[in-house]
């Protein structure tokens, strides 16, 4: 075959061999000539191609380039990033499986039986997907987590979204936000789980590279958890799902690409969804794990066939050969290249213990599924690909995985943020208190986001505690007297201005946010959301964020068991905001730890914290006064773990209690106030203590003798706490400063109505 070898590639030394195509019959079709064009077209850099056909021999053929081109981009090989995540903290007594399956495992306990239970949950995104296809792109990210979690023999029973996207008045921003939210429900409502918990943002950096984060967890016997590693010479290697199509073709490379003027063209490497097959293949998988048929089984997510049978075979130490023919398709013609790289929907791949063949086939048979042997393990370390009686690819498999490249990519710390101008107290001189949280609930950023999850079903499965929109959902574990606390958060100003802090706060606001309902923090997911890494000042984003992230989960006792790094958000050389999302899991170990009140007529306001007024990086300053500087607030771990401890153990003397973050104060007591129908006074009209973002903070709702009992025990404890307020009557009150709680509520439930119909 020709070969247009970059003259900086490294050549092969001996003499040429023959790639797979050279035994091709004479009326297989022809395949596209090697080229440097196309090699670049699959995300190859030279040097990387050069390092294929050292490993190989020879020139590789389309299939085997496109093999390559799947499992070494970023989104499959982590080749930027694994570097650094190896520094984070993935052990503890809790965690059962950490990263590198399809999900982490974490222990909660006894279940009804007395057998031992497990979390099984992960965050990953679907960002340029939904860019280009927003209802698809977010609803197969949806089926992508659950797959994900149920892989492992987990039941779904909860799943979130973390969501960015560009300006509002952006011409796109609307039908993305349409697109995603209908996708995310479409999809969800039909498969039936509840959609708890997430966040909803927006800003400029969004504009051309929307972020869809998702998130699922799932509930399994601790003893029962299924793993990816091929065992076994000779072993069935069992298709099991729907059928093969072209859809999200080269969706992996395309993934790991930054977007330019060309992007329509990249729709047809979105994938298609089907949420009612995949319920059938949760409920099929589950009934197979049962009967004892599955040695291994990994799903097909990105590169599809490509990246499941590679992993199950390098986790296995073992090859793999694969008869093309073999595979279910539901277009014609499909080519080697199209099968290895299709990342269709709702599909599983399983290495099947040969004398339970009859049960499995029978089992996927009753839910309508196909059941098909494509192939089977083998001792050398090979992936043979064959199509038509014809080998279209013979590769060495674990050079397509565990050593795939990996680069230590130079970077950069990031530069002190620009200080607030000195013209601040100017200008916040000008902003009245309740003007200040009208700009703030006015805006899609703070506004009540029942528009959103309204159209999630959220307590499907009849066990969720806690809806969406009041911090960290709660499902309770069916059968039992536990319940599952679950969060999302980051904040990405704060990690453009500083990304060691801001990491730190994303794992700190996750922690808050779990204590706040009472729960116990368990572990951590994280969705590493960035720009192009080859840019020194964007991998140092990287580098800062893990590293704050990492320090954080060790002082916290949360560690990452499981995520996603997702690179290259960036529209014609512009980046997203480092968007490093948390997704954390807290354990109540029943129903009577839950804090989920609301404030009551004539109930105290405290806050537990100390308020310094930090107002840099704020949400006061960027939609009142449209500014963004300032450093973000920084972070002290020990008290935010002081703190979070001691409201658990005084639970018992709150009625009510929410993690102060973005808006701060301000914002937090007009929200716990309007979900009651009450309204709030604060004492003080000041802006920075108001809307202040310093951290280790809670707002609480206690009556009198619970704040008067509370204080001696923070007191005794050393930590500080003071009453701010009281909530009751019709008004909002900040210091001098009132209006009726029914046009702040109206505005605030109105805001996503009026932006986006």
């Amino acid at each position: 075959m020709p070969d247009k070898t970059p003259a900086s590639a490294p050549q092969p030394a001996g003499p040429e061999i023959a790639g797979p195509e050279a035994a091709s019959s004479e009326s297989a079709l022809p395949e596209p000539e090697i080229t440097e064009d196309l090699i670049a077209a699959h995300g190859l850099k030279p040097d990387e191609y050069g390092r294929i056909r050292q490993i190989i021999g020879r020139v590789p053929s389309f299939t085997e380039l496109g093999i390559f081109s799947a499992m070494w981009n970023e989104h499959c090989s982590y080749k930027s990033s694994k570097r650094w995540l190896r520094t984070l903290p993935t052990e503890g007594p809790q965690v059962i499986c950490g990263p590198g399956e399809n999900a982490g495992v974490v222990d909660i306990g006894d279940g009804p039986d007395g057998e031992k239970l497990a979390v099984v949950f992960k965050m990953e995104s679907h960002n340029h997907p939904s860019y280009i296809e927003p209802y698809q792109g977010a609803a197969t990210g949806v089926g992508g987590i659950l797959r994900d979690v149920f892989t492992m023999g987990a039941r779904p029973v909860a799943a979130m979204n973390a969501l960015s996207f560009g300006m509002p008045d952006h011409p796109k921003t609307a039908h993305l936000v349409r697109g995603v939210v209908e996708g995310i429900g479409g999809y969800g409502n039909a498969f039936g789980v509840p959609n708890i918990g997430g966040e909803v943002r927006f800003h400029r950096s969004y504009n051309g590279n929307c972020l869809v984060n998702a998130f699922a967890a799932g509930i399994a016997r601790a003893d029962a958890i299924f793993y990816s590693a091929a065992s076994g010479v000779g072993m069935p290697v069992v298709y099991l799902g729907a059928k093969t199509g072209r859809d999200g073709v080269g969706g992996a490379t395309m993934a790991s690409a930054e977007f330019d003027d060309t992007i329509e063209e990249k729709r047809p490497t979105v994938q298609v969804g089907d949420p009612f097959t995949e319920k059938r293949l949760l409920e099929a998988c589950l009934e197979l794990m049962a009967s004892g048929a599955v040695i291994s089984i990994q799903d097909m997510g990105a590169a599809g066939l490509t990246c499941s049978a590679v992993e199950m075979g390098d986790k296995g130490g073992l090859g793999i050969r694969l008869d093309l023919d073999r595979v279910p398709c539901r277009e014609a013609a499909m080519t080697a290249y199209e099968m290895m790289l299709s990342e269709s929907q709702e599909r599983m791949l399983m290495v099947l213990r040969p004398e339970k063949e009859a049960e499995a086939r029978a089992i996927f048979e009753k839910w309508d599924l196909d059941f098909a042997i494509v192939g089977e393990t083998i001792p050398e370390d090979r992936f043979l690909i064959l199509h038509g009686n014809t080998v279209k690819a013979d590769l060495p498999l674990s050079k397509l995985s565990s050593e795939a490249p990996e680069y230590d990519r130079p970077w950069t710390r990031s530069p002190a943020p620009p200080p607030l101008p000195d013209s601040l107290p100017d200008t916040l001189a000008g902003i009245a208190p309740l003007d200040g949280l009208r700009a703030l609930i006015g805006s899609p950023n703070h506004a009540h986001k029942g528009w959103v999850w309204e159209q999630y079903d959220h307590m499907v499965l009849a066990d969720t505690l806690r809806a969406p929109g009041a911090g960290a959902g709660i499902v309770r574990v069916h059968g039992t007297d536990k319940a599952l606390a679950f969060t999302a958060d980051v904040t990405p100003r704060y990690v453009a201005a500083d990304p060691f802090e801001g990491g730190k706060q994303a794992v700190a606001e996750a922690f808050r946010n779990l204590c706040a309902v009472g729960a116990r923090p368990l572990a951590s997911t994280d969705n590493l959301n960035f720009g192009n890494p080859e840019k020194p000042g964007i991998m140092g984003q990287l580098v800062g964020a893990i590293e704050g992230i990492g320090a954080a989960c060790t002082a916290l006792d949360m560690p990452i068991v499981s995520g996603n790094v997702s690179l290259y958000n960036e529209t014609d050389g512009q980046a997203i905001l480092p968007t490093p999302t948390i997704g954390a899991v807290g354990l109540l170990d029943s129903l009577d730890q839950v804090i989920a009140g609301q404030p009551v007529e004539g109930a105290l306001a405290l806050v537990i914290g100390e308020t310094r007024g930090h107002l840099g990086q704020s949400a006061l300053l960027a939609e009142a006064a449209g500014i963004e500087a300032g450093d973000a607030p920084p972070v002290d771990l020990e008290a935010e773990r002081r703190h979070g401890t001691f409201l658990r153990d005084n639970r018992a003397l709150v009625l009510a209690a929410t993690d102060l973050s973005d808006g701060g104060l301000g914002l937090a007591a007009f929200e716990m106030a309007e979900a009651s129908g009450l309204g709030v006074t604060l004492d003080t009209g000041d802006l920075a203590t108001l809307f202040g973002e310093d951290q280790a903070r809670y707002l609480l709702a206690c009556s009198f003798d619970q704040a008067e009992a509370l204080m001696v025990a923070a007191g005794q404890a050393g930590v500080p706490i003071a009453v701010v307020g009281r909530f009751g009557g019709t008004k909002v009150r900040f210091g001098d400063d009132s209006a009726e709680l029914a046009g702040l509520s109206a505005l605030y439930r109105g805001t996503y109505t009026r932006v986006f119909g």
